[in-house]
């Protein structure tokens, strides 16, 4: 393992984090699908949109995932579901997939259900961890190309979400390793035919290579 300073891991850490994000310009769509995690003020960001008119139908999709299944009983949909509903979200504009366990099943059983319930949107609000957007983007052009896709996050930059949404079961260290390992996968899925392919430039592959040398390796794919 290589010895490298906080300040070094805080500085690659950082590339990666923004590669991972898309920047998309949002605009209203038919529908906002909110793809769960351990993650809950994804939930927030998700029924902030709908609150605000971006769409008239908000759609969870998840159940327990390789994290939650470690730390949660309840689906996360059903979680994020009821946050949403706090925060005045009509329970009948909501949808629940509740049976998905990656993001590739978040998108193929979110299109059953819809198609199950004769609903099809064209367009769609994707939201999700900061640091999958471009994974779940890449994810949905493969599993549904013929829809529009704009993806968002909750607008945090990565301290503010290190200090304020990490705990013990889930450390700054933790969340590091995750985005290296989302970002093997933006190249790794590609390859296995799961995501679209999406170039990486080469100062975020070397921070990914530096930081899986000092240890951020526990999320990877062996």
């Amino acid at each position: 393992m290589t010895h490298i300073s906080n300040a070094r891991i805080d500085a690659l850490a950082e590339t990666i984090w923004r590669y991972h994000h898309l920047n998309h310009e949002l605009s209203p769509a038919d529908a906002i699908l909110v793809l769960c995690s351990h993650d809950t003020i994804v939930a927030r960001r998700g029924a902030e949109l709908f609150l605000q008119k971006s769409a008239p139908l908000l759609i969870f999709a998840g159940g327990l995932g390789s994290i939650t299944h470690r730390l949660w009983r309840e689906p996360e949909a059903d979680q994020f579901a009821r946050i949403a509903i706090g925060m005045g979200v009509p329970p009948q504009q909501i949808l629940i997939e509740n049976r998905s366990t990656n993001t590739g099943e978040n998108v193929l059983f979110t299109k059953r259900l819809l198609a199950e319930r004769g609903l099809d949107p064209h367009t769609f609000l994707v939201v999700q961890k900061p640091y999958m957007e471009r994974r779940s983007y890449a994810t949905f052009r493969k599993v549904w190309p013929e829809k529009e896709v704009l993806v968002t996050s909750p607008q945090l930059s990565m301290n503010e979400y290190l200090t304020r949404y990490s705990h013990p079961a889930l450390t700054p260290d933790d969340i590091i390793s995750i985005m290296v390992g989302d970002l093997q996968r933006i190249r790794v899925y590609a390859a296995k035919g799961f995501q679209i392919h999406q170039e990486i430039p080469d100062d975020v592959w070397t921070a990914y290579e530096e930081l899986v040398a000092a240890g951020y390796d526990k999320h990877l794919i062996r």
